[in-house]
């Protein structure tokens, strides 16, 4: 069995784990990354996805929502074609899971207490830890827990 996790905001994440693995995988969001990675694994395990259900915010410019819903309508669609059951749960629910909070660093701080060897940088060049890859590892963690 394969636990996704999917972070589906502007610096989002995805994430990967199974007892399969060694370590868990984990990306910054992308739809190639997506894409890429369920066609490497998908004929030969099932899976349960967690997708962050998120909500517009107060303050969010039309464009940058309506780009937004099209991401998330995308991540839908691609996990409805592979016929990967997936669940929307709200940050509320899986933070509160971790006992983490709305600052993003808390999610990072979980996260290598959890997967002490999982690497949270989105490149080999970057020296901050990348929260929506920490978040989205969460999830899948939640799914592997919860679904």
């Amino acid at each position: 069995m394969i636990y996704i996790g999917i972070d589906p905001g502007k610096n989002g994440g995805i994430a990967f784990i199974s007892d399969s693995f060694d370590t868990p995988l984990v990306y910054p969001f992308s739809e190639e990354v997506l894409i890429k990675e369920l066609n490497a694994t998908y004929r030969d395990y099932d899976m349960k996805c967690v997708l962050e259900k998120v909500n517009a915010m107060p303050g969010q410019g039309v464009v940058s929502m309506f780009n937004f819903g099209q991401n998330f309508g995308f991540i839908q669609g691609v996990l409805k074609a592979y016929r990967i059951p997936f669940e929307l749960v709200s940050p509320q629910k899986w933070k509160k899971e971790f006992s983490v909070t709305s600052d993003k660093n808390t999610s990072i701080e979980v996260c290598k207490r959890l997967f002490p060897n999982v690497n949270l940088k989105a490149t080999e060049r970057c020296k901050k830890d990348h929260d929506g890859m920490a978040e989205a590892l969460l999830m899948a963690e939640y799914a592997r827990r919860k679904l």
